[in-house]
């Protein structure tokens, strides 16, 4: 059931520059390289000077090990991929990142199975952390809501839960858990981390939940803001600093704390445009989702863009499909050297393996 969004600023206030000056000790404490797989190019808005790589060949990798600052992400577009693809992909980037990380002589947290394998070692959780206040999404009493407006709706209960690849019907992250790995996981063996506790600031306690947890079961963050994942994380690098070892399974807002980035307004035209060009730029769009589709339709508003459907319907057929694809690439550079931008959309309606 949808909730007032009002209830987002209900929560007793988080001294937030205490808590800052105690996880700025934990991160510099901490010697671990955080390497973040990203499936889709969402997340890496959330920073900045931070290095994203498109590919896992050593040579990145290991710049990437290189570099000072403590994290750098993987552009891997795996949202794409089918389950062989992944998998595929995931132990070809663990494999990578363990024989540079070696190397360097840095400690890595990487996919549970190479891990254990590469390291010996036992991972204990994963961390389930799906705020992501850019957008709009917020996790109360164990239940992730997306914002609509005024309302706060459960994730259950929108567009994003009837998804082919990743539905699902759990109203609550616990039942959530079960639900996706079909009982592997049980909902009573979740460890959940209360908004209670992270607007407490009682991190004794969160730390001590974090250091029972064990055979790989999974923890909820409830968070609201940014502030309450800080609070959150300084009680995790201090659990993980006594030998926990953890997996992330999370939306882009814990990179963006556990890496120390900054806030930063949005980029100017300046920033952007650093070399003008008498070219067009182009805009890709491939998400099926109404919300997109509404984008679409109020960029069709704006004057001078070129727009081009992608039938994807033809996915089915590889040779038609390839001449589809090449007639969009075609009509776009014309545009582009003509100095017109141009967006390519795929068809707006769902497409699945399985459709007849």
């Amino acid at each position: 059931m949808a909730i007032n969004a009002e209830v987002l600023t209900s929560f007793k206030e988080i001294d937030e520059t205490y808590i800052d000056t105690l996880l700025k000790k934990e991160i510099e404490k901490n010697h671990k390289k955080i390497v973040v797989l990203d499936d889709d190019p969402t997340g890496v808005q959330t920073v900045h000077d931070i290095s994203v790589y498109t590919n896992w060949e050593k040579e990145s990798i290991r710049q990437g090990f290189a570099e000072e600052n403590h994290l750098f992400y993987v552009l891997t577009n795996s949202r794409g991929f089918t389950a062989e693809q992944t998998t595929k992909a995931h132990n070809e980037i663990a494999a990578v990142v363990d024989e540079v990380a070696k190397e360097a002589g840095k400690e890595t947290q990487l996919l549970k199975d190479s891990y254990e394998q590469n390291t010996g070692k036992t991972i204990d959780g994963e961390i389930l952390c799906p705020f992501f206040k850019e957008g709009g999404r917020f996790t109360i009493e164990n239940v992730h809501y997306v914002k609509y407006g005024d309302e706060l709706v459960p994730a259950n209960e929108t567009e994003f839960a009837r998804d082919k690849t990743f539905g699902y019907t759990a109203a609550d992250m616990p039942g959530y858990v079960e639900e996706k790995t079909k009982g592997a996981y049980k909902a009573s063996d979740v460890t959940c981390i209360s908004l209670s506790d992270i607007h407490n600031m009682d991190i004794d306690k969160i730390e001590a939940q974090l250091m029972q947890v064990k055979d790989f079961n999974k923890i909820i963050v409830n968070a609201v803001d940014y502030a309450d994942v800080k609070v959150f994380c300084v009680a995790l690098y201090r659990a993980m600093a006594k030998g926990k070892v953890f997996m992330f399974r999370t939306a882009a807002a814990i990179v963006k704390v556990m890496g120390a980035v900054t806030d930063q307004p949005l980029l100017t035209r300046e920033q952007m445009v650093v070399k003008e060009t008498s070219n067009g730029g182009i805009i890709v769009v491939g998400s099926h989702t109404d919300k997109t589709t509404k984008q679409v339709e109020a960029l069709k508003e704006l004057p001078d863009i070129e727009f081009i459907e992608l039938d994807a319907t033809l996915v089915k057929d590889d040779e038609a499909f390839e001449a589809e694809v090449k007639r969009c690439l075609e009509r776009e550079e014309a545009c582009i050297k003509a100095g017109k931008t141009v967006c390519c959309y795929t068809t707006r309606t769902l497409i699945t393996a399985d459709t007849g």
